[in-house]
């Protein structure tokens, strides 16, 4: 299993694809992680308002608030809340993505998931 996995975190996630998300929670889930899921930021920004959460993984490209506006409305009620941004053209954001800690390309595997968790939450 090695050190690049962190087991039993509780995780916001903010996918508006439904089968994306599904499939994001089910590799999360592989870690026992608790996942809280958001199919747009408005939703998100709603949950996070309730719940505490241990890292915010969120999709840039999303109807009614994009992932930028999510992660700056997270930023001002929580600045060091640890934030993924996950996106299928991370070559285009150039910094329009915020103040994130981590940006994964779509798609992306279990390790390269575990390694930046990893990084983050250690």
């Amino acid at each position: 299993m090695g050190k690049s996995r962190v087991l039993g975190k509780r995780i916001l996630l903010v996918e508006d694809e439904r089968w994306v998300r599904e499939c994001i929670k089910r590799l999360l889930w592989l870690d026992a992680h608790v996942v809280t899921e958001a199919a747009d930021g408005v939703e998100a920004c709603e949950l996070f308002e309730q719940g505490e959460f241990d890292v915010v993984i969120t999709d840039h490209d999303m109807p009614k608030m994009a992932g930028n506006a999510l992660v700056v409305s997270i930023r001002s009620r929580a600045p060091s809340q640890p934030i993924i941004m996950i996106t299928a053209r991370a070559e285009a954001l150039g910094e329009e993505h915020g103040p994130v800690n981590a940006v994964l390309s779509k798609p992306f595997g279990v390790d390269e998931l575990r390694q930046t968790l990893a990084t983050l939450l250690a």
